[in-house]
C-alpha cells in the first residue's frame, strides 16, 4: 500500500542524542493531561470534531455529536465571524458560552483547535488561544504551524515560554501533522525536542502524514519515529490522489496495524477525535458520524 520509505515528505438531528532519555520522558508524561478530562471507556476519549457542519451553527455540530453518540467533542470550523468555533477572535465571553453549549448537552471538549498561529510575532495569540480554551473548559489548543527554517528556533522558543501558562490553565500543548516543518510525525518530533516540555505533545494525525507526502508515506511507519511523544490521534482516513473527506475506514489506512504500533509506543488511552466524514444529506452526515463511531469502539476493542 505505501512504499517502505521513512522520508521526511512532506447532530438530536441535524435539523431533524538525547532520543532515549526524551522518549522516556515523554513516555511518563504524555497521558497526564488527560486523566482528569472525566472516566472515559476504557482509557479511550473518543469524539469528533466540527468540521463535518463546519457551514453551520456550531449548535447543529454539537446536536450531531450527541445523536451520533460521541461523549466528546473538537472546536474547528463553523459558521462564525471567525469561521470556527473558537478563534484568536473570540471574545471570552463567547468562549464560554460555546463551552456551556457543550455541557449542556453532556459533552466533553477535547481539543480547540488554534491554526497557524503567528508564532514569530510572540506569544500573545497563542495565551489568547489558553485563555479561551480554559473559558470553554476545553482540554488542549492545537498547533498546526510551526513555522519556516528561519523562525522555528524562535517559535518552539515561544511555545515553550507559554507551557507552564497553559499548565496553570488546565490546557495541554499539542502539535499536529499539517504541511511544512511539520507535515509528518518525524518532522514534528524536532519541535517536541526543542520545546521539551511535559505540556507540549503530539496529536497524531495520519490522514494528514498521507496527505502532505501524496501517499508517500505509511502512517505506521511514521508513527514509530515519535513514540512516546503522542498523547492523542486525529482519526483521519485516505484516499489518493489527497482525499480526506472521508469516513474512517473507507480509505487505505490500515488502522488495527497503526493502533497496535501506537499503542506499542506508549499511546494506550487518551483522546481519539473523529475530524472528517464522507459529507452528503443532514441524514446522511449523521449516520457517517456513527458509522465513524462504532468503527473507532471496535478499532480499541469497546464495542
Amino acid at each position: 500500500m505505501y512504499p517502505n520509505t521513512n522520508t521526511d515528505l512532506t447532530r438530536r438531528g441535524f435539523l431533524g542524542g538525547t532520543v532515549a532519555s526524551a522518549l522516556t520522558f515523554y513516555a511518563s508524561q504524555s497521558h497526564a493531561l488527560a486523566a482528569d478530562a472525566g472516566k472515559p471507556d476504557n482509557g479511550w476519549q473518543i469524539g469528533c470534531w466540527t468540521r463535518p457542519w463546519a457551514k453551520y451553527d456550531y449548535r447543529v455540530a454539537m446536536d450531531a455529536v450527541v445523536e451520533a453518540g460521541y461523549k466528546y467533542i473538537s472546536f474547528t470550523g463553523a459558521k462564525t465571524k471567525t469561521g470556527r468555533v473558537i478563534a484568536t477572535g473570540t471574545s471570552i465571553e463567547e468562549a464560554a458560552k460555546a463551552g456551556d453549549e457543550a455541557k449542556k448537552r453532556g459533552l466533553k471538549i477535547s481539543y480547540v483547535y488554534g491554526g497557524g498561529l503567528p508564532l514569530h510575532e510572540g506569544p500573545e495569540d497563542l495565551k489568547k488561544m489558553i485563555d479561551r480554551c480554559a473559558a470553554a473548559r476545553g482540554r488542549y489548543v492545537v498547533i498546526s504551524r510551526i513555522g519556516s527554517e528561519k523562525q522555528i528556533d524562535h517559535n518552539c522558543k515561544v511555545i515553550a515560554g507559554c507551557c507552564d501558562y497553559a499548565t496553570d490553565k488546565n490546557v495541554g500543548l499539542v502539535i499536529k501533522p499539517h504541511g511544512g516543518l511539520n507535515a509528518t510525525g518525524k518532522l514534528c518530533r524536532r519541535a517536541l525536542e526543542k520545546v521539551a516540555h511535559k505540556n507540549f505533545t503530539l496529536l497524531y494525525d495520519p490522514g494528514n502524514v498521507c496527505y502532505y507526502s501524496e501517499g508517500k508515506i505509511d502512517p505506521i511507519i511514521d508513527a514509530a519515529t515519535v513514540a512516546g511523544f503522542i498523547s492523542g490521534m486525529c482519526v483521519k482516513d485516505y484516499r489518493h490522489p489527497k482525499n480526506v473527506m472521508i469516513t474512517p475506514g473507507t480509505g487505505q489506512i490500515d488502522f488495527p496495524t497503526l493502533m497496535n504500533q501506537l499503542k506499542k509506543g506508549g499511546f494506550t488511552k487518551g483522546p481519539l477525535a473523529v475530524e472528517c466524514l464522507n459529507l452528503g444529506s443532514p441524514q446522511k452526515t449523521l449516520e457517517e458520524a456513527k458509522k465513524a463511531r462504532r468503527f473507532v469502539e471496535e478499532l480499541v476493542g469497546i464495542a
